[in-house]
């Protein structure tokens, strides 16, 4: 018996906010990464999307494929990693699986999210109570194969994890990797972006051959060692940067001048703002 990977794309979806960003965009949601790891008859989702639409066309996806769904997993606790897993619980018979760690930080976020979540996406979100459990030694078993839940610690925010599936030299990132997409660095401060070098060097020790990012540019491949590079680059251009700024604006033109291919600028423009407050008198 063998195992096999596949990734839905969900598409951007605007944000309710009237606000453009500096460049003339509209502000989005960044694509999400489903990921179905799956064998002969069983299989396990890595991180549910954010709506109840999203969650609707990820469902047909999975039930296209024949799969019986035995577990949901979430690689970290932001909304949009896990917010429609208790529909697709439901709906499939699964179990919902977190690290410890992780399933603290859900709960933050339900608890932010009548003034951020809901703000944003209004009256597109489920009910979202935090039902999953951490499975015994951070494992789940996938016809005989094991799925190992490795925790790393702070990436775009704290308490993050990864999937990682040692029989496909597979690791599922999370937000831990980035690829071909602005990262998001509103919990970066006060040494975020140095302990996000830590996670992705533990990412890397597991000597992945193809990780699959939350955050993809659907036209980009898996390959492991790109897409590590470019999230360090990114986060180096971070630490160059930022000192030559004072303003949100001056860094954001920057990094975007740096990375004129990247997808949703919306993210970067939302972390020079959170790096760059604009100064009050």
């Amino acid at each position: 018996m063998s195992l096999s990977y596949d990734v839905f794309i969900a598409e951007p979806i605007p944000l309710n906010v009237r606000e453009r960003v500096p460049n003339g965009d509209e502000r989005r949601f960044s694509p999400l990464s489903i990921t179905l790891v799956y064998g002969d008859r069983d299989a396990v989702l890595v991180d549910p999307p954010l709506t109840r639409n999203q969650a609707d066309d990820v469902a047909r996806w999975v039930e296209a494929t024949g799969k019986n769904l035995t577990h949901i997993f979430a690689t970290h606790g932001h909304g949009d990693h896990w917010f429609t897993a208790g529909l697709l619980a439901e709906r499939f018979d699964a179990q919902v699986v977190a690290s410890a760690g992780t399933i603290e930080q859900m709960r933050r976020n339900v608890a932010i999210r009548p003034q951020f979540w809901d703000a944003l996406l209004p009256g597109q979100i489920p009910d979202a109570p935090v039902t999953a459990t951490v499975p015994d030694g951070n494992r789940i078993d996938l016809e005989g194969h094991e799925l190992r839940i490795v925790e790393v610690g702070h990436s775009d925010t704290d308490e993050t994890s990864v999937l990682h599936v040692p029989d496909l030299d597979l690791v599922v990132a999370g937000d831990v990797i980035y690829n071909g997409v602005h990262q998001y660095l509103v919990e970066s401060k006060d040494g975020g972006v140095d302990a996000w070098r830590k996670a992705i060097d533990i990412v890397e020790g597991l000597r992945p051959r193809f990780i699959v990012t939350g955050h993809k540019n659907k036209d980009l491949d898996d390959d492991a060692q790109r897409a590590i590079a470019e999230t360090r680059r990114y986060l180096d251009t971070v630490d160059e940067l930022l000192p030559q700024h004072e303003t949100a604006r001056g860094f954001f033109d920057a990094m975007l001048e740096r990375f004129p291919a990247l997808l949703n600028p919306g993210a970067i423009w939302s972390g020079a703002l959170a790096l760059r407050p604009e100064k009050t008198p």
